[in-house]
């Protein structure tokens, strides 16, 4: 039975540190979610839409031009008290039409800026969104490893109570032990089957939550490499988090955007000056061109346009105070990722000298059971022990590599191009510069029919 535990140590540490040849590595789960993320997709598809919002806040500063095709046809009577004296006339018209506005006391150009603003603020919640997909493949990729390895220790124990009960079962034929002793093996055989088949449906779930993360079903899965560096201090960490963190670069984002909503709505206020050219010809080649410069206020909405500034004002003092509180969330998340890497260090040192001194007490019980002094039920809690010691240690390895990974996304680092996964990323700003002109259909259109094309990376 010593041996077997022997065997079964090294088994697991073999499964937690090798390196088997064409094995899935954590590299290749994290390639790999990244490339199949639904998410992903659709943000970056949203964020080309919030692209085109600049190009149509530039367009409102370009002339409208539009033409207008009239026809119309009316009957005439000349006489009252004469029915037959009705005269037909048929009417057509055609005018171009085209509007400019000259000044609106910023009102476009700030729209702009808006609009640019929240550009910035999707592509820093499409950095973020990309943190949690990587995350997920680091945690899927983990919890398989995990599950594989809880499911080899109870393998392991299973075959050891199997030897017990046999060796039970002799001991009993000689009439050293009762029917009891035999009777608590054998419970505690039916009681390690039962964990196992737990053990064998938690690598089931994990496979599943797997496919989910990356797309496709875990093969052989190598050892995870080191842990990725982080900071040398929580409030090294803490610094970085505040700088680099796209949740807080986001929130700086909508506070100018909150900003600029205040002056948009206190432009509204103000008038705008147009202006409007105007040709047209009708049927029988009579002409008319027509310019005209218009200055236009609204002068009383109901109170409106005072609460659209007032609202603005407050969507403003909304976005400060999201400003604050989302640096107070990420100042959290930085020391609960940092403590628990704490936690788990400290649980791996002492689940290591837990096994050292439940192996000792386990062999020395069995040897004791062998002379006669320990029973059986001594001997199955102390395997027990044994069992729970390394279940506790390879849970501790898998908690701390994760809350490592964990940290590293409180500080905003855990991105492809941080990561150094050596593959083509999505590039926000391809398409922006595309359409931040407002480009209609030509070359440029064209343009962005290649870039459509190749949104999707490699």
């Amino acid at each position: 039975m010593e041996g077997i535990w022997k065997r079964a140590a090294v088994a697991v540490a073999l499964s937690l540190a090798s390196l088997p040849a064409g094995a899935e590595t954590l590299t290749d789960a994290l390639i790999a979610a990244y490339r199949s993320s639904n998410l992903l997709d659709q943000n970056r598809a949203l964020l080309r839409a919030q692209d085109e919002s600049v190009a149509q806040a530039v367009a409102r500063l370009r002339p409208v031009v539009s033409y207008a095709l009239e026809a119309s046809h009316s009957r005439t009577q000349r006489s009252p008290t004469a029915p037959g004296t009705w005269q037909s006339s048929l009417e057509s018209q055609l005018a171009l039409q085209a509007s400019l506005v000259v000044y609106d006391f910023g009102r476009n150009a700030l729209a702009i800026e808006q609009a640019k603003e929240t550009v910035l603020a999707t592509r820093e919640a499409l950095v973020n969104l990309e943190q949690q997909v990587l995350l997920g493949a680091v945690s899927a990729y983990i919890d398989v490893r995990l599950a594989e390895a809880k499911l080899e220790l109870g393998r392991s124990n299973l075959r050891v109570i199997q030897e017990e009960l046999r060796a039970a079962q002799d001991r009993f034929e000689v009439g050293e032990i009762t029917r009891t002793d035999v009777a608590l093996t054998e419970a505690r055989l039916a009681t390690a089957r039962a964990s196992l088949a737990s053990a064998e449906g938690d690598l089931l779930v994990a496979r599943e939550s797997y496919l989910a993360a990356t797309g496709a079903y875990p093969g052989r899965l190598s050892a995870p490499p080191a842990a990725p560096s982080t900071a040398r201090s929580l409030e090294a960490a803490r610094g970085v988090a505040q700088t680099n963190h796209p949740v807080i670069r986001q929130a700086q984002r909508e506070v100018t955007i909150g900003e600029l909503g205040v002056a948009r709505a206190k432009a509204n206020l103000k008038p705008s000056v147009s202006l409007q050219a105007q040709v047209s010809q009708d049927d029988r080649g009579l002409g008319q061109e027509v310019v005209s410069l218009e200055m236009s206020q609204t002068i009383y909405q109901g109170g409106g346009l005072s609460a659209a500034y007032r609202a603005a004002i407050a969507q403003r003092d909304a976005a400060r105070a999201a400003l604050l509180q989302a640096g107070v969330d990420i100042n959290e998340s930085v020391g609960v990722a940092w403590s628990s890497v704490q936690i788990f260090t400290a649980s791996i040192e002492a689940s290591r000298r837990q096994i050292e001194a439940a192996q000792a007490a386990y062999d020395g019980v069995v040897e004791e059971a062998r002379l006669g002094a320990r029973t059986s039920l001594d001997v199955l809690d102390a395997e027990q022990d044994l069992l729970d010691a390394r279940v506790s240690l390879v849970e501790a390895e898998a908690g701390r590599y994760e809350a490592t990974y964990r940290l590293l996304s409180a500080m905003g680092l855990l991105t492809v191009d941080h990561l150094n996964l050596g593959i083509p990323t999505y590039d926000p700003a391809a398409y922006y510069n595309a359409v931040k002109n407002a480009p209609a259909l030509s070359a440029q259109g064209a343009r962005l029919d290649r870039i459509l094309g190749t949104v999707k990376p490699d």
